[in-house]
């Protein structure tokens, strides 16, 4: 409903005005809208107060308050779509790709990550140099450096996917986001001790080592760890930075995974084998 200045009084659910009587004023079962959107609003901001008020329509009024359009779910069912399929992209750090663009258009869009991958790789590289002696001394440490690696990226992987998630959404404001640091510390905490324990017995029985088994169940159990921290903590840094989390994180969990499950592994073994 509008007053003569086209000023928004309230809304009324077509439900309720089929049920009351005739006679019924209609600024009787008026009711205040749940929430307002404004031209200039973002898209998935509109998307996120639907999802978050259920809502099947909302007013859209301009700076003054005049009723200037509305905006039903139907409209917002293939923004919800758009907006999730752009941040499971983003992940993986490239753009959509229409059947009109050009190779020169797909590979402009992927290779500067590409690029940033090409560093992070070799910093991670640089912490295997670090130990170059100790893998020549032990071979078996070559075989192993792969588990430690491969492990601690899926971990820090589904970590990033889940807080990605939950920051679209706008599940991790304030205190949520404490508590997720904290489940994700705990969870990495008991994966890495189950793996930990599975990988060094699978460890021990192929190199009939007991140290080789103990370094690289801790080395696990470290990895795992740090893999779940990264996965909350690198988002919810770049977000407070300005960054759009969904495109710049996995770059960074992985780089640390990997640094953390190289430098742990190789260090240890250093320590106790050598």
């Amino acid at each position: 409903m509008i007053d003569p200045a086209h000023r928004l009084l309230g809304i009324v659910q077509l439900s309720a005005l089929l049920r009351q009587p005739r006679d019924t004023a209609l600024e009787d079962i008026m009711e205040d809208p749940m929430t307002t959107l404004t031209p200039d609003l973002d898209q998935e901001e509109v998307a996120f107060r639907f999802q978050k008020y259920s809502l099947a329509s909302a007013p859209v009024t301009d700076s003054a308050g005049r009723l200037v359009g509305m905006i039903t779910v139907d409209d917002m069912v293939d923004v919800i779509q758009e907006e999730h399929s752009e941040d499971l992209l983003a992940l993986s750090n490239v753009s959509s790709a229409d059947a009109s663009d050009t190779v020169f258009e797909t590979v402009k869009a992927r290779v500067p990550w590409l690029g940033v991958n090409l560093i992070t790789a070799f910093v991670a590289s640089g912490i295997i140099s670090m130990f170059e002696g100790a893998i020549e001394q032990i071979v078996a440490l070559a075989i192993l450096m792969p588990v430690v690696a491969a492990l601690g990226g899926n971990a820090g992987s589904q970590g990033l996917a889940v807080a990605v998630r939950a920051i679209a959404t706008r599940e991790l404001d304030g205190a949520a986001a404490r508590r997720a640091v904290l489940r994700e510390t705990l969870a990495g905490l008991i994966n890495g001790l189950i793996i930990g324990v599975g990988v060094g017995a699978a460890a021990l029985l192929w190199f009939q080592d007991v140290q080789l088994a103990i370094v690289i169940a801790v080395a696990m159990l470290g990895t795992f760890i740090w893999a779940g921290l990264s996965g909350i903590l690198v988002p919810l840094t770049l977000k407070r930075l300005g960054a759009d989390p969904a495109v710049a994180s996995s770059v960074f969990v992985l780089t640390l995974t990997d640094v953390m499950a190289f430098f742990s592994f190789l260090g240890l073994a250093s320590i106790v084998l050598l």
